[in-house]
């Protein structure tokens, strides 16, 4: 990319960074841990105060903390109002990926088997139908009704891999899909004061 030279090109380019952070689902702690940094650290970045964001090398380094590429910048820093890829639409590598199949749903956690990624009381919202990343939230819908929210991981063969759960965010459990009715990203944590 580029190298931008105005504050104001700064604080966009940060601001894309944040919003990057915030589709994941993740705090600027969670997101600093990834990198080596403390989340005051990534806040800088965040704010457009620290200039290395707009070297490749840092750029690869704090958006691979969060699943995504340097292009997926370019969107908030980008002169031209056309966006990168056509509405509704993003490039991942060689496929495209369309749209969420459906409007974002929100829950409120209960209890705390998830803390301290997020804790009773906090919304969460999710796109159904939308699969999570590893160390991504998910809302799982079981073939009896119930929802449950656990860290997703991975899937082996017709597992899931997940964390979170009565025994806390460092047990994992291992669900076989059968049970699974479906499984949905989540997008968003939203604490209300």
């Amino acid at each position: 990319m580029a190298r931008f030279e105005t504050d104001t090109e700064a604080r966009r380019l940060g601001e894309a960074l944040a919003a990057l952070r915030r589709a994941r689902g993740l705090s600027q702690a969670e997101a600093g841990a990834r990198v080596g940094m403390t989340s005051q650290g990534w806040g800088l970045y965040e704010a457009g105060k620290r200039p290395g964001l707009f070297r490749p090398d840092v750029q690869r380094r704090m958006t691979a903390a969060l699943d995504a590429r340097p292009e997926d910048l370019l969107p908030g820093v980008a002169a031209s109002p056309t966006p990168v890829d056509p509405p509704g639409m993003r490039s991942e590598g060689a496929n495209w990926v369309g749209p969420p199949s459906g409007p974002t749903r929100r829950l409120q956690l209960s209890n705390d088997e998830l803390a301290p990624w997020a804790v009773s009381g906090v919304v969460l919202e999710y796109v159904p139908g939308r699969w999570p990343r590893r160390d991504q939230g998910c809302v799982i819908e079981l073939e009896d009704g119930e929802l449950i929210v656990r860290v997703y991981e991975t899937s082996r063969g017709d597992v899931l891999v997940l964390r979170g759960g009565p025994g806390g965010l460092v047990a994992e459990e291992r669900l076989p899909r059968a049970r699974v009715r479906a499984v949905s990203a989540v997008v968003a944590r939203l604490e209300f004061a």
